[in-house]
């Protein structure tokens, strides 16, 4: 079994990936197209990704990516706490760079506001690259953003614990595959179906439509988000997660009737839900 993720070995995906296949199977991939274009062209049997992050927001490589397609589906969602930590080979006094991935460095902005005011901070591609690189320059005045695992992956020591500005920070990770076919989640106790819905043009109110035909059949909206279509300025297609607390049936009663609307709706997944702590 083969397992594509958004590396490098020891991201916060692989730790995701981790926690649902033994680290052998497990294949990095430089970006989220990659990893998912591999899954399509049938050379992975499954693919995780980040979806999304509570300080973030949305990854749109990953919604847009899986828009554009109707082969793949959600099996199951991981929700990882993101903790960062603050990495060197030595504690230095006159930090000249920090280094990070950009949502690093943004989640942890008010820390390096306060500790490292006047400190060049650089986007590198991942938070593993970050902690690669400082070990592997043991000599420049450079520290890293990136995780407990990178640490002990690369031999740094932890300067400054768990320094993300806030303690609820979590992302969570989509495993997707080529297998269509709905399942069965009767045993889980957390699960979700996400539809992407397409709105038909030139029709006053339609997305208040779309909603009441949730809303009269009091299905449960985990989240509701819009993105571009990429056509015309101001066309959207939206991203709607639904909490399966409720009969599946009336999940389909009200896609059918938002299809009568002449609406698009994709399935792209019912699944389990599953918190790390």
């Amino acid at each position: 079994m083969k397992v594509g993720y958004l590396g490098p070995k020891s991201s916060f995906t692989f730790q995701a990936a981790n926690e649902i296949f033994p680290e052998n199977t497990l294949i990095p991939f430089a970006s989220i197209p990659l990893t998912i274009e591999q899954l399509e062209n049938k050379t992975l049997d499954f693919a995780v990704v980040p979806i999304e992050n509570s300080l973030e927001g949305s990854v749109h490589a990953t919604v847009d990516y899986l828009f554009d397609q109707t082969a793949i589906t959600i099996k199951k969602e991981v929700i990882l706490p993101i903790r960062q930590q603050l990495l060197g080979t030595h504690f230095v006094e006159q930090v000249k760079k920090v280094l990070s991935h950009p949502q690093a460095l943004a989640q942890t902005e008010q820390y390096l506001k306060k500790h490292f005011p006047e400190v060049l901070l650089e986007a590198v591609s991942s938070t593993t690259a970050a902690a690669q690189y400082v070990a592997e320059h043991p000599h420049d005045k450079v520290l890293a953003i990136a995780s407990k695992k990178a640490a002990e992956e690369y031999g740094l020591q932890i300067l400054a614990k768990d320094i993300q500005d806030n303690s609820m920070n979590k992302t969570r990770f989509w495993l997707l595959s080529m297998d269509k076919d709905k399942q069965n989640l009767a045993r889980y106790q957390n699960k979700k179906v996400t539809l992407f819905v397409s709105l038909p043009a030139n029709l006053p109110g339609a997305l208040h439509q779309v909603l009441s035909a949730f809303a009269w059949r009091k299905i449960d909206l985990a989240k509701i988000e819009s993105r571009p279509l990429k056509t015309y300025l101001g066309e959207y297609f939206f991203i709607i997660d639904i909490l399966l607390n409720e009969n599946e049936v009336l999940i389909e009663n009200a896609i059918k009737e938002i299809e009568l609307l002449h609406a698009k709706v994709q399935w792209v997944g019912n699944y389990p839900v599953d918190e790390i702590t």
